[in-house]
């Protein structure tokens, strides 16, 4: 196991002198913590893919430098760095056992037999591989041959990391619940630094204790799934976590005030120092405004359809060129087109640029 620290880490693969715009990964600087759960979360190019390959060796960076506890591991070869990786689709030896595949990274290390075979024993019953054990891997389910390569990433008990690399892509949705399960219960039970990359956010926030949130080769916002839902720091990250995502609109600012298609919305903070010229946005979830009869005193919206979710019913509604989601409230029933929105002060934040602006207390 091993903290890790990335200092100004950053890499092109069109070389170091290209247009710093252009880097798969803008310059970062963060520390892991040793036997810390973290994900990688976001859409395919965001450049995470990109830092799993750089933390593990498989690519050397164009600028920054990587530690392990403290050590330079920057221009150290994968096997020199410890890590276990698990990728996209399974990495396993059909020819063998269960059993043996499970082994095989502790059989190179000259590990003793006995070692092996307790070492083997205990993962394979973390996940469920037991009665499979001496049977050939070839004839396998793809989430029974996912769950080797997992085991073969988790045997060893010395690895500064273990980093997945969308493991789950390839299995059936039915069972990605109980693999991510079986992660997390892992994760408890080893105390291992593990690192997810991962596009699907539900699989970020159910695995990780700390969600890294990255756009266009950046980190836009990194901490607990409850901090992103609650207070995205960036516009970016309030749309892309959430189902449905934050509700964002261009509005008018000014002290505890946001206009939008001249309809007053309250703040409970003061936004009294915007940075001149930037973009103004403000953002609140859907679960924080909700429709509500017409009234002199609501924002007036035109309803466009109701998408009826089973558990919660959200209403798509137009305030203007401005589009919004919003819970219905149970039991209510909207007799036309035309509702108003009832919206949680303390909920609306406030965007300049896309990052998020604090207010005054």
């Amino acid at each position: 196991m091993a903290r890790i620290d990335l200092v100004d880490l950053a890499h092109s693969y069109a070389g170091n002198d290209a247009d710093p715009e252009s880097f798969a990964l803008k310059p970062i600087s963060m520390t892991w913590r040793q036997g810390g759960a973290y994900a990688l979360l976001g859409p395919s190019g965001c450049g995470k893919t990109t830092l799993l390959n750089l933390i593990s060796g498989i690519v050397l960076p164009s600028r920054g430098k990587i530690l392990f506890d403290g050590v330079d591991v920057t221009s150290l070869s994968t096997r020199r760095r410890n890590i276990a990786q698990v990728f996209q689709f399974p990495v396993i030896y059909d020819t063998m056992t269960v059993g043996e595949n499970l082994a095989f990274p502790l059989k190179n290390r000259g590990i003793a037999r006995s070692r092996i075979a307790a070492r083997v024993a205990e993962i394979a019953a973390l996940l469920d591989l037991t009665p499979v054990l001496e049977r050939k891997a070839t004839r396998l389910t793809a989430d029974a041959k996912q769950k080797i390569s997992l085991g073969r990433g988790l045997v060893r008990s010395d690895v500064a990391a273990v980093l997945f690399d969308e493991p789950l892509t390839v299995i059936d949705p039915e069972m990605k619940w109980e693999l991510r399960s079986k992660l997390k219960a892992l994760h408890r039970a080893l105390d291992l630094t593990m690192i997810y990359v991962t596009h699907d956010q539900t699989e970020a926030l159910t695995f990780a204790d700390t969600v890294v949130v990255m756009h266009d080769g950046r980190v836009v916002q990194s901490g607990s799934p409850a901090e992103l839902f609650d207070k995205p720091a960036h516009t970016f990250v309030g749309y892309f976590i959430g189902s449905p995502g934050m509700n964002i609109v261009p509005a008018v600012v000014s002290g505890r005030e946001a206009r939008i298609d001249g309809h007053v919305i309250r703040l409970t903070r003061a936004y009294d120092r915007l940075p001149a010229g930037a973009a103004i946005e403000i953002g609140v979830r859907p679960e924080f405004v909700h429709v509500a009869a017409p009234s002199p005193d609501l924002l007036d919206a035109t309803i466009d359809r109701i998408d009826d979710l089973g558990r919660v019913r959200f209403a798509r509604v137009r305030v203007g060129d401005a589009k919004f989601a919003a819970r219905v409230p149970p039991g209510f029933s909207i007799p036309g087109t035309k509702a108003g929105l009832v919206f949680d002060p303390a909920r609306v934040h406030v965007y300049a640029d896309s990052r998020l602006v604090e207010g005054g207390a």
